[in-house]
């Protein structure tokens, strides 16, 4: 995992390296407007700016202990479009989340079956980007979200995690890769 360059976006009080720990501070979140009124941008992203066209993985594990905890990637343009996918908690339940923001924040769900480790893949091509998440060493083939992304914008790309409504919790990501696509 080279994270060489990598820089925060809004930095957790606590994290570390080897392998790569976010502890999500309480009250952190990426969200614009949809449903409460609300814009939070005090996520934690850890990533590289980056144009053109790449693809991300993770693959991680997390000690989610609240509603909406949520740990993956992010792509962001500015605090109106980006987009945030992995693992959220809703009703109890680990589910694979993603969330595309154009002004407004768009959410969507896909129940899985039970699993320790998740990973998730976004790869932008053109204006477009593909949201696909695996379990337990599978490849990450199943389509979560196909969404529109703005084309040839410098986007920051990397790993994130969020605690809008816990006391936080802690995120391992295990393996990273950013890749830039000709």
């Amino acid at each position: 995992m080279n994270l060489t360059g990598w820089t925060w976006l809004n930095e957790p009080r606590k994290w570390s390296t080897d392998p790569l720990t976010v502890h999500a501070d309480p009250s952190s979140d990426f969200w614009r407007l949809t449903g409460n009124g609300i814009v939070r941008d005090n996520g934690h992203l850890y990533g590289v700016s980056l144009t053109g066209d790449f693809t991300i993985t993770a693959t991680f594990t997390g000690e989610y202990a609240a509603q909406y905890d949520h740990a993956g990637v992010g792509l962001l343009v500015d605090g109106e479009n980006w987009i945030k996918a992995g693992v959220e908690v809703f009703d109890g339940r680990q589910q694979a989340s993603t969330v595309v923001t154009r002004g407004f924040s768009d959410w969507n769900l896909a129940l899985t079956g039970p699993f320790e480790r998740f990973t998730i893949s976004a790869e932008r091509k053109g204006d477009a980007v593909w949201v696909r998440y695996g379990t337990d060493g599978q490849e990450p083939a199943n389509l979560l979200r196909k969404a529109y992304f703005p084309p040839e914008r410098e986007a920051k790309v990397g790993i994130m995690a969020a605690s809008p409504e816990g006391e936080g919790f802690v995120t391992q990501f295990h393996e990273v890769q950013l890749t830039q696509l000709p």
